[in-house]
Protein backbone atom coordinates (compact mmCIF):
# COMPACT_ATOMS: atom_id res chain seq x y z
CA UNK A 1 0.00 0.00 0.00
CA UNK A 2 1.49 3.42 -0.89
CA UNK A 3 1.96 5.34 1.94
CA UNK A 4 -0.42 8.97 1.50
CA UNK A 5 1.43 12.36 0.31
CA UNK A 6 2.84 14.35 2.97
CA UNK A 7 0.27 17.06 3.54
CA UNK A 8 2.68 19.86 4.66
CA UNK A 9 4.57 20.06 1.46
CA UNK A 10 2.43 22.07 -0.20
CA UNK A 11 2.34 24.44 2.88
CA UNK A 12 6.38 24.75 3.04
CA UNK A 13 6.70 25.13 -0.71
CA UNK A 14 4.31 28.29 -0.35
CA UNK A 15 6.13 29.10 2.66
CA UNK A 16 10.00 29.55 0.93
CA UNK A 17 8.73 31.61 -2.15
CA UNK A 18 7.71 34.68 0.29
CA UNK A 19 10.36 37.49 0.11
CA UNK A 20 13.25 37.02 2.47
CA UNK A 21 12.62 33.46 3.75
CA UNK A 22 14.85 31.61 5.61
CA UNK A 23 14.35 28.25 6.67
CA UNK A 24 15.66 26.17 9.89
CA UNK A 25 14.29 24.09 12.90
CA UNK A 26 13.22 24.45 15.84
CA UNK A 27 12.69 20.95 17.87
CA UNK A 28 10.83 18.29 15.49
CA UNK A 29 9.60 21.36 13.62
CA UNK A 30 10.50 23.16 10.58
CA UNK A 31 11.06 26.99 11.35
CA UNK A 32 9.88 30.00 8.47
CA UNK A 33 11.43 32.80 9.17
CA UNK A 34 11.67 36.26 8.06
CA UNK A 35 12.32 39.67 8.94
CA UNK A 36 13.04 39.40 12.54
CA UNK A 37 10.83 36.64 13.39
CA UNK A 38 8.98 33.43 12.78
CA UNK A 39 6.09 33.08 11.04
CA UNK A 40 5.12 29.51 10.58
CA UNK A 41 6.11 26.03 12.79
CA UNK A 42 5.23 23.10 10.37
CA UNK A 43 5.75 19.43 11.12
CA UNK A 44 5.00 16.11 12.70
CA UNK A 45 2.10 16.27 15.35
CA UNK A 46 2.39 15.27 18.87
CA UNK A 47 4.12 11.66 19.42
CA UNK A 48 4.63 11.24 15.35
CA UNK A 49 0.73 11.14 15.18
CA UNK A 50 -0.53 13.55 12.40
CA UNK A 51 0.87 16.65 11.59
CA UNK A 52 0.42 19.81 12.91
CA UNK A 53 1.14 23.95 11.98
CA UNK A 54 1.45 26.84 13.80
CA UNK A 55 0.33 30.47 12.34
CA UNK A 56 0.71 33.81 13.94
CA UNK A 57 -2.67 35.48 13.42
CA UNK A 58 -4.67 38.91 13.90
CA UNK A 59 -7.26 39.22 11.61
CA UNK A 60 -7.98 35.48 10.81
CA UNK A 61 -8.47 35.24 15.04
CA UNK A 62 -12.26 35.41 14.83
CA UNK A 63 -11.85 32.37 11.90
CA UNK A 64 -9.67 30.58 14.35
CA UNK A 65 -11.80 31.08 17.76
CA UNK A 66 -15.04 29.59 15.76
CA UNK A 67 -12.68 26.58 14.77
CA UNK A 68 -11.16 25.88 17.95
CA UNK A 69 -14.68 25.97 19.48
CA UNK A 70 -16.03 23.32 17.11
CA UNK A 71 -13.20 21.05 16.85
CA UNK A 72 -10.81 21.91 19.68
CA UNK A 73 -8.56 18.37 18.82
CA UNK A 74 -7.81 20.28 15.54
CA UNK A 75 -7.66 24.21 16.21
CA UNK A 76 -5.92 25.56 19.63
CA UNK A 77 -5.85 29.38 19.98
CA UNK A 78 -3.21 30.68 21.99
CA UNK A 79 -3.02 33.89 24.17
CA UNK A 80 0.23 35.30 21.77
CA UNK A 81 -1.54 35.09 18.60
CA UNK A 82 -0.33 31.92 17.93
CA UNK A 83 -2.88 28.96 16.16
CA UNK A 84 -1.93 25.72 16.36
CA UNK A 85 -3.79 23.53 13.23
CA UNK A 86 -3.69 19.23 13.31
CA UNK A 87 -4.52 17.66 10.69
CA UNK A 88 -3.50 13.69 8.81
CA UNK A 89 -3.00 12.41 5.18
CA UNK A 90 -6.44 11.31 5.34
CA UNK A 91 -7.83 14.57 6.61
CA UNK A 92 -5.12 17.57 5.66
CA UNK A 93 -6.07 21.17 6.25
CA UNK A 94 -7.95 23.05 3.65
CA UNK A 95 -6.21 25.14 1.62
CA UNK A 96 -8.28 28.02 1.59
CA UNK A 97 -7.66 27.90 5.23
CA UNK A 98 -3.74 27.45 5.51
CA UNK A 99 -3.34 29.80 2.39
CA UNK A 100 -4.99 32.64 4.13
CA UNK A 101 -3.16 31.95 7.51
CA UNK A 102 0.41 31.43 6.07
CA UNK A 103 0.01 34.91 4.30
CA UNK A 104 -1.60 36.59 7.13
CA UNK A 105 1.22 35.06 9.39
CA UNK A 106 3.88 35.92 7.13
CA UNK A 107 2.51 39.72 7.20
CA UNK A 108 2.05 39.95 10.67
CA UNK A 109 5.28 38.62 11.43
CA UNK A 110 7.00 40.86 8.75
CA UNK A 111 5.50 44.25 9.75
CA UNK A 112 2.95 46.11 7.51
CA UNK A 113 3.52 46.96 3.81
CA UNK A 114 5.16 43.41 3.70
CA UNK A 115 3.08 41.49 1.12
CA UNK A 116 3.80 37.78 0.07
CA UNK A 117 2.85 38.48 -2.63
CA UNK A 118 5.97 39.94 -3.83
CA UNK A 119 7.28 36.56 -4.21
CA UNK A 120 10.13 35.72 -5.93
Amino acid sequence: MAKPPDPTDAIRSQAVTFPGVAKGTSCTQNAFKAGKGTFLFIGPGPKGEGFKAMFKLKASMPQALKLAAKDPKRFEVGSTGWVTARFTAEEPLPKRIWGKWLAESYEVTCGAGQSPKKAR
